[in-house]
This record gives C-alpha cells, sequence and structure tokens, in this order.
C-alpha cells in the first residue's frame, strides 16, 4: 500500500514538475507558458495526458514490433522502481544496499533506450540510441567514483545512514567540487540540457523517440523526468542533509529541480567530443583522486579512534 501511495504521489509530482518546466522556460524566454487551461494553467498536464493517450499510436512497418512496443513500458517501469530506495522512517523498504540497489536499476535502464532506438528501424533512432548508451555508460564511471568516496565517510551502502552523518554540517561542504561534479554527472546521466544528444532535434529529428507517438512517447517522457525527480531527490539526500521528516527537504528538493529546469533554459547543447573529453579526461581522475583522498581520510581517522 506504501508503495503505491508512494508510486501516485511520484506521478502526480511528475504531471506539475513538466508544468513548471514549462511556466520556467516561459518565464526565461519572457513569454507566459501554459496559462489557459484551469487558474493559471494548472490543469495542463492532465490535458497532455488525456491529448496522448487518447491518440492514435502509429507503428513503423517495419519496427520489431515486440522490443518497439514493450521498451517505453520497461523505460517508465525501472524509472519508478528506481523511487522504492526511498527510504522511509517506517519499515518500509529500508532495505541496507539501497545504493547498490540504484546502480544496478540505473544500468538496466540503458537497455531500454538501445531496446527502442534499434527496434524503431530508424536510422536517426539508432544513431539517437547509441549516444545516449555511450553517453550513459561513460558518466556511470564518475557516477560511480563519486558516490563511493561519499559511502567511503558514511561506511554503509544505506541512504538512512547519510541522515545520522549530515546532522552537523552538510555533505555539500565537504565535498563541495564533488557535489558539482555529482550534479553534472546526474544532467548527462538523465540526458537533459547541455548533454541531451539523445534528442538531438537539430541533427537527430527527436533522437532514439523518433518513432514514437501518443502513448509510447508519453511513458518514455514520464520516465525522463522520474529519472529527473529521482536524481534530485538523491542530490538532496547526498549533500543537501537528508532529514526525510521535515518540509524542508521537499523545499530542497523542488530547489533541485528547479536547477534541472534552469540548466535547460540557460545553457547550449555541448559538443559531442567534448562530453566525452569531460567525462573520461577530466571527470574520471578528479573523481578517482578524491576517492583516494577520502580513503586516506578513513583510514587516519579510524586510526585514531583505534
Amino acid at each position: 500500500m506504501s508503495g503505491l501511495i508512494l508510486i501516485i504521489g511520484v506521478l502526480i509530482g511528475l504531471a506539475f514538475l513538466t508544468l513548471l518546466e514549462r511556466k520556467i522556460l516561459g518565464y526565461i524566454q519572457i513569454r507566459k507558458g501554459p496559462n489557459k487551461v484551469g487558474i493559471i494553467g494548472i490543469l495542463q498536464p492532465f490535458g497532455d495526458a488525456i491529448k496522448l493517450f487518447s491518440k492514435e499510436s502509429m507503428y513503423p512497418l517495419m519496427s520489431n514490433f515486440n522490443s518497439y512496443y514493450f521498451s517505453p513500458i520497461m523505460n517508465l517501469f525501472l524509472a519508478l522502481f528506481l523511487w522504492m530506495v526511498m527510504p522511509f522512517v517506517t519499515i518500509f523498504f529500508n532495505f541496507n544496499f539501497s545504493f547498490l540497489f540504484f546502480l544496478c536499476v540505473t544500468s538496466l535502464g540503458v537497455y531500454s533506450v538501445m531496446m527502442a532506438g534499434w527496434s524503431s528501424n530508424s536510422n536517426y533512432s539508432l544513431l539517437g540510441g547509441i549516444r545516449s548508451v555511450a553517453q550513459s555508460i561513460s558518466y556511470e564511471v564518475s557516477l560511480v567514483l563519486i558516490l563511493l568516496s561519499f559511502l567511503m565517510l558514511i561506511s554503509s551502502f544505506s541512504m538512512l545512514k547519510l541522515k545520522d552523518y549530515q546532522f552537523y554540517i552538510w555533505f555539500f561542504f565537504l565535498f563541495l567540487p564533488l557535489s558539482m561534479m555529482w550534479f553534472v554527472s546526474s544532467l548527462a546521466e538523465t540526458n537533459r540540457t547541455p548533454f541531451d544528444f539523445a534528442e538531438g532535434e537539430s541533427e537527430l529529428v527527436s533522437g532514439f523517440n523518433v518513432e514514437y507517438s501518443s502513448g509510447g512517447f508519453a511513458l518514455i517522457f514520464l520516465a525522463e523526468y522520474a529519472s529527473i525527480l529521482f536524481m534530485s531527490m538523491l542530490c538532496t539526500m547526498l549533500f543537501l542533509g537528508a532529514d526525510l521528516i521535515s518540509f524542508n527537504f521537499f523545499l530542497k528538493l523542488s530547489l533541485m529541480s528547479f536547477l534541472w529546469i534552469w540548466v535547460r533554459g540557460t545553457l547550449p547543447r555541448f559538443r559531442y567530443d567534448k562530453l566525452m573529453y569531460l567525462a573520461w579526461k577530466s571527470f574520471l581522475p578528479v573523481s578517482l583522486n578524491y576517492f583516494f583522498f577520502y580513503v586516506g581520510l578513513k583510514l587516519y581517522i579510524f586510526s585514531f579512534l583505534v
């Protein structure tokens, strides 16, 4: 029952995250954004959902139908399945290896994008899928190394431990460069501007989802925003004080989601070789060096305690 309430809450959150994004992008571009449907456009996401799911689905004749049909469903399922690691103060799903579970599920998310790109049997979607897979794999390496530095200090794979260790000072101040790198890697991991190469409209029409319409497109869209909301939650847990039972937690979560949108409205798209250069030649060595530093720090502290 708790899981169902969590998933419904996430889906409603996604609806209003899309509205927030369109409003903020509107004001950045000096226009209003959605403001007709309901009071100040508040019912716009539900109108969009009804429109998308009631439209006729078009299937490419040469597509591999089963993979084409099930990959958006798998994509959304994995994005929502990630939320099972959300720590609750009650007994609900508080397993001690939540970070390992997070890494496993995010790695699986690459396959659904790859299937969606390949099964459409279109050159544009295949290129978008290949780009997305290469990008996700590249940034997962640095993402894991950055995460290991955090895990080294808390000596646990459980998210609940983050709350105890940030009681006096947020990890943001202890891990300032790593926190920034985590945020940038999260942008790349969720395929967002300035790293949205999978959806390069100027050269790939719409990337891996170019052949999808109506419900299939809506599911891919929802999966992307579920990942954004989840990564915002994880950022808040990791370095903004994991005070889950306070109202401040949700304010910080909203702020992190706002940063995702702000970046989209501000920055242009990277060049693809620069993206790879940033992942392998900047983030990887820096995160590795920081990891060794925090291992040394932990051992130094441990030697004093013994």
